[in-house]
């Protein structure tokens, strides 16, 4: 193990279609060549350290993973995506409306591996690939696109295992379940966005709660398109099955975005057919991988997405352990 103290962090960075993609390098003290691992963060906003605008505070689990990773050996890079960070504002208005893509997502992340597979202190064929949540869908479709630089293997935590769509209706539809004539707004949200997935003219209709509401149009804006488009029907379990090397999906059984019953289930059924998958549930993880001290039945979802970066906040030292000794044993 390399002492916390001599790691060393430096900035750098690539460009995809003009656009400066930004990132953070933290490397162990030597030469190497060392094994690597970049990460690949969830969705909206969230940036490099995994923080986003619409959550408070900046102790991050990407920045705390890549700490952790490079104390054992592994050079860890992470990175803003191009509608994410400082310039994601002036990014999407002057560049990304209307383009975005998960082309556009991909050639981020091989940007990523490639400028780790040109350093002579990575060993370019141990480089693997960690995301979250949405960014698990962007690990799996990188190594199933003919990648330059295949990764060793890939960490996927709080991955979803249906398409985003599918997740959202399932969540939606136990909220509405408590609502007086619950079925009957599930049935206008289910219009809206089959009609979303036809590609045809799309209503958030007023009778609709405002989350809801907010949801549809967020969706379905031009601004986000192709991209909301593909990722709301792409089935992650199909891509998953095209994918053959060694895989580790890490869900916390306190994540109340990801279901490790729900998400988790499939998934061990996937394992049970495909040997080069493992399947691990810390007791106490949640979503970005953060020690959740109250039981699960006690979590209300809004207090604990304003924790995911909060200063008093740690990694779970169960799940760290699992995505450590995982990368350990394979990158032997």
């Amino acid at each position: 193990m390399t002492d916390a103290n001599v790691l060393d962090e430096t900035q750098v960075a690539w460009q995809v279609v003009g656009i400066e993609v930004a990132g953070s390098l933290t490397r162990p003290a030597g030469s190497g060549p060392f094994p690597a691992v970049i990460t690949v963060a969830g969705s909206g906003p969230t940036d490099r350290n995994w923080n986003s605008p619409l959550i408070p505070g900046t102790n991050g689990s990407a920045a705390l993973l890549a700490q952790a990773l490079a104390g054992q050996g592994f050079v860890v890079l992470r990175y803003d995506k191009r509608a994410s960070g400082p310039h994601a504002q002036e990014n999407v208005l002057q560049h990304l409306a209307g383009k975005v893509s998960m082309e556009g997502h991909r050639q981020e992340l091989e940007g990523g591996v490639r400028l780790l597979a040109a350093r002579a202190d990575v060993d370019a064929a141990r480089i693997f690939i960690l995301g979250n949540s949405e960014g698990c869908i962007h690990a799996l479709n990188y190594q199933t696109q003919a990648p330059p630089v295949p990764a060793a293997g890939l960490v996927l935590t709080a991955a979803p295992a249906r398409p985003i769509g599918e997740v959202a209706r399932s969540q939606i539809a136990a909220q509405l379940a408590a609502l007086p004539g619950g079925e009957s707004l599930l049935a206008v949200y289910d219009k809206a966005m089959a009609d979303f997935a036809a590609d045809r003219p799309v209503t958030a209709d007023e009778s609709l709660p405002e989350a809801m509401r907010m949801l549809i149009l967020g969706v379905t804006t031009p601004v986000n398109q192709p991209f909301s488009r593909e990722l709301w029907t792409l089935d992650p379990l199909s891509v998953l099955k095209q994918v053959r090397l060694p895989i580790l999906i890490v869900i916390g059984k306190k994540d109340i975005q990801t279901d490790w019953q729900s998400e988790g289930t499939l998934f061990a059924e996937a394992a049970a057919h495909q040997t080069n998958i493992t399947v691990d549930f810390p007791a106490n993880a949640n979503h970005v991988l953060k020690y959740e001290p109250k039981p699960r039945a006690e979590i209300a979802p809004a207090d604990v997405v304003a924790a995911y970066s909060a200063d008093d906040t740690y990694l779970d030292e169960e799940a760290l352990a699992m995505i450590t000794g995982w990368l350990a044993r394979q990158a032997t």
